[in-house]
């Protein structure tokens, strides 16, 4: 597949109360990593399949929700494509430091999705 899913993040308003749900749910494995200003970025290792990560929602008074992220080859291509074929830009191409590159759409059905572009070493 030429654009999978590849991570799926909880922007929360309770990291705390989030990760215990979740971690006693799953048994999921969570490692906390710094990022900086923007604060502590929570890995989500699920054992297969599909990970992600947690977050305190950076938006205030947005309800917490799930965002999919799928994988693209340019991500200022991808956006400017989505762009063009009616989605409304929410993020523009963000550096995430060592990792990658992402971009946050809303489709032209109201519908919110990440792209990622994935770093070469």
């Amino acid at each position: 597949m030429a654009n999978p899913f590849v991570h799926i993040e909880l922007n929360t308003t309770d990291v705390d109360k989030a990760k215990d749900f979740y971690k006693q749910l799953f048994d999921w494995k969570l490692t906390d990593m710094e990022m900086g200003p923007s604060g502590t970025y929570t890995i989500i290792d699920v054992g297969g399949g599909t990970g992600g990560g947690l977050l305190k929602n950076p938006e205030p008074g947005m309800p917490s929700f799930w965002l999919s992220y799928v994988l693209v080859d340019d991500i200022k291509t991808a956006t400017e494509k989505a762009k063009s074929l009616g989605a409304r830009i929410f993020k523009d191409s963000v550096e995430v430091p060592n990792m990658g590159w992402l971009s946050i759409i809303t489709d032209p059905t109201g519908a919110t999705l990440g792209l990622w572009q994935t770093k070469k070493s």
